[in-house]
């Protein structure tokens, strides 16, 4: 038995993953396990803060008794189960996917992909330049923060965490179908004219950069950025009683970014206008 946050016990339950037996709290999905298990299943569109979507489909994994690859992210560990990650069927899936994706859409910026890509032996230049999803600008209509959406992969986490999940401002939504997909604000307003209240969440659950800073898009674009060089230091924000945990991004003796501890009881990585970018006051030295 383990127990929650709140003293609730949950019983274990007992699998296979890849021939080894596993045990995980009840309630656990395939990628807890195999977290847990320390099997390096890739995926995206996951995070620890939001439903999942399963949208992205890199974390497939096989399961005996199952017809298709399931999604690890959001399929939940069952007594007896037997999973297996790392089959022919479940590597040619991911490399198919990263191939579809990377062909589509830039994905310079996300964390790890380029490591798959190798891994996995995907080639995303096979589908030629015309596969390219959306070829255009970035949308830098504020101060704040940019959206790029050459890099989205229409994971809906931030509509998921603008609107019910998190913040419920619902100002950003999907527009369009199929391949005209895409994410966007009410009537393809400029930010500044949407519901946006400038929170960031959206920012922060963002797997690829097609949402940032723009204290990081200026610096990318200068060649400046280099998160080897950066210290995070994790204090409390000043502005209100709430206690909200603020984690600053440091560079150069510079704040280029705030984020917020995905474990923290009181925000759970979320954060309003004034935590999340107004720091520019520490460092005025005028």
């Amino acid at each position: 038995m383990t127990v929650t946050p709140l003293g609730i016990p949950r019983r274990l339950l007992e699998f296979t993953i890849d021939g080894r037996e596993a045990r995980v709290p009840e309630g656990s999905t395939i990628l807890d396990a195999c977290r847990a298990a320390g099997k390096d299943v890739p995926t995206l569109c996951e995070g620890d803060t939001l439903r999942p979507k399963n949208a992205c489909r890199v974390c497939v994994v096989e399961v005996e008794g199952s017809r298709t690859l399931v999604p690890a992210c959001s399929r939940k560990a069952e007594p007896g189960m037997v999973v297996h990650t790392d089959t022919e069927r479940a590597r040619h899936s991911r490399k198919i996917v990263l191939e579809l994706l990377a062909s589509s859409v830039d994905l310079s910026t996300t964390p790890q992909v380029a490591e798959w890509i190798k891994e996995y032996e995907a080639k995303p230049d096979r589908f030629g330049p015309d596969a390219a999803r959306l070829n255009e600008e970035p949308k830098v209509d504020n101060d704040l923060y940019v959206r790029d959406y050459d890099k989205c992969i229409l994971c809906y986490k931030c509509v998921d965490a603008c609107g019910d999940q998190w913040q419920n401002t619902f100002a950003i939504s999907v527009s369009g179908r199929g391949f005209d997909a895409r994410i966007a604000v009410e009537h393809d307003a400029p930010l500044t004219d949407s519901a946006c209240v400038y929170c960031g969440n959206c920012i922060e659950v963002c797997p690829t950069g097609a949402l940032s800073f723009k204290s990081e898009f200026d610096m990318r674009a200068a060649g400046t950025w280099n998160e080897s060089e950066q210290t995070e230091t994790t204090t409390v924000c000043a502005y209100c009683g709430v206690g909200c945990n603020l984690t600053l991004h440091v560079q150069d003796n510079e704040i280029v970014k705030v984020t917020s501890p995905h474990d923290n009881p009181v925000t759970h990585g979320n954060l309003c206008i004034k935590g999340r970018f107004g720091y520019q006051h520490v460092q005025n030295r005028d």
